[in-house]
Order: structure tokens, then sequence, then C-alpha cells
């Protein structure tokens, strides 16, 4: 795999910066992206697993996200009141 190689992105924290998995629900804004990131999280009384859902706004640069795109953001300098995120790479695009 090439250095510039966007076929597999590692998700872990090779950067010391953390990294979330999510899908792109929204890319009406210009240079932004609302992505969609669940975690799967355990009742702390009843054990029962349960998925949690957060949204995020993550810098988009060039718009090259669109709807459905499964993306990897990256957390980052604080870009307006509510971007704190920017999409790092592309896992798997919307068909």
């Amino acid at each position: 795999m090439t250095k510039g190689s966007k076929e597999q992105i590692n998700t872990t924290k090779t950067t010391g910066k953390p990294r979330k998995r999510g899908v792109v629900v929204s890319d009406q804004m210009d240079k932004t992206v609302v992505v969609k990131v669940d975690t799967l999280k355990k009742h702390p009384r009843y054990i029962k697993r349960y998925i949690s859902s957060k949204k995020y706004k993550a810098h988009d640069e060039k718009n090259a996200y669109k709807k459905g795109d499964l993306v990897i953001i990256e957390a980052c300098r604080p870009r307006s009141k509510q971007k704190r995120w920017q999409v790092v790479g592309l896992i798997k695009p919307n068909k």
C-alpha cells in the first residue's frame, strides 16, 4: 500500500487525535458535512446493549463526500462555532 492510498484507513489514534467512523447524513452546506456516529453502549443496571448515535459537523474542503458515504472524521482545531472535526478519508462510497 502506498503512502497516498485511500484503500484502507487506520481508525486508531496514530496522530494522537481521536477518530470516529460514521455515515454522512447531510452534505447541503458548503465545505461541511454532517456525520452520524453510532456507538454501542451497555446499560449499567440491566446489562442490555443499545445503540446511541450522535451527529458531528465535519470540514470537507473540496465538497467530495456525499450523503450515504461511510467516512472517518478526526478532531481538529475549531473551524467555526460548531465544526470541531474534519473528514480524513472515505471507507465506502454510497452506490
